[in-house]
């Protein structure tokens, strides 16, 4: 058995996989609690395909797309945080604009790019098994950015996430609060990419957490089952991938899914038989 684990962490593309593996895993869990506890998934959704306009763009110029996605993801979200607060456009709309208008800028400039156009599918699904030394770079330092920040406004964060209006008139800083997360969320959307590309990453951000938040309310708790949770599923999506030969995004996916199904069953059954026990 140890000599087949050997075996199997001698590639370096492996090795590289379960590093990226961890950091996604400290990324989803600060910012993928943070996102389900405050109901801000539709606004990640946003983000996540406004990125794709970043991409198309960079593409065009000769840029690197990831930075392209960061930059322009980094705009939407401060745009979407702004227009939120305002009256002038209600919140939803203004995230279903952004969504389609990302996504129609990133194919009008790779459509007008000369030559021939970029494999999408990388982008748009991603593949932890193609992950680069640049790319664990760039989520290393992602991750303790997180760590930092979250260590340093923690009760903030909090209050901010259950309830904000209550968080206002305990003079919490919700406007500082509320725009770096959403730079942080958007950062943690793009870095994420190359793992399990556009299309996917949003799941990656909720579906811990909330397999999490079926078993517990703690906000800390729901932080430290979802990293768990999520390092657990994107390693065995590794080892399901290599040895099948199938995509390795749509795979972390469907486990994470799989997860949840087992823990929301286990949860309606236990509470069904303590309804039954105390009517009893």
């Amino acid at each position: 058995m140890f000599e087949a684990i050997n075996q199997f962490f001698q590639y370096t593309f492996i090795q590289n996989a379960f590093m990226a593996a961890i950091l996604l895993s400290i990324i989803t869990g600060l910012i993928g609690s943070y996102i389900v506890v405050r109901r801000v998934v539709f606004l990640s959704g946003g983000i996540t395909h406004a990125s794709f306009g970043g991409i198309g763009i960079a593409w065009y110029f000769g840029l690197n797309p990831i930075l392209g996605a960061a930059v322009f993801s980094v705009l939407s979200a401060l745009g979407l945080v702004y227009l939120s607060q305002g009256k002038t456009l209600r919140e939803d709309s203004a995230i279903g604009m952004l969504w389609s208008f990302g996504m129609a800028i990133g194919i009008l400039f790779i459509f007008l790019t000369p030559g021939y156009a970029p494999n999408l599918m990388s982008f748009l699904f991603g593949s932890i098994l193609t992950i680069s030394t640049t790319d664990i770079l760039l989520l290393l330092i992602l991750s303790l950015l997180i760590i930092a920040f979250f260590m340093a406004f923690y009760y903030p964060i909090l209050f901010v996430a259950f309830d904000s209006d209550f968080a206002k008139t305990q003079n919490v800083p919700v406007k500082l609060i509320g725009y770096s997360l959403a730079v942080l969320i958007a950062l943690s959307i793009v870095f994420s990419i190359r793992a399990v590309g556009i299309i996917l990453i949003i799941s990656l951000l909720t579906i811990p957490a909330n397999i999490a938040n079926a078993i517990t309310n703690r906000f800390k708790s729901i932080i430290l089952l979802s990293t768990i949770i999520s390092f657990i599923s994107i390693a065995i999506g590794i080892v399901v991938s290599f040895r099948l030969n199938v995509p390795s995004g749509a795979t972390i996916i469907i486990i994470l899914m799989a997860f949840y199904l087992i823990v929301s069953l286990y949860a309606k059954t236990t509470t069904k038989l303590n309804d039954e026990v105390g009517m009893g």
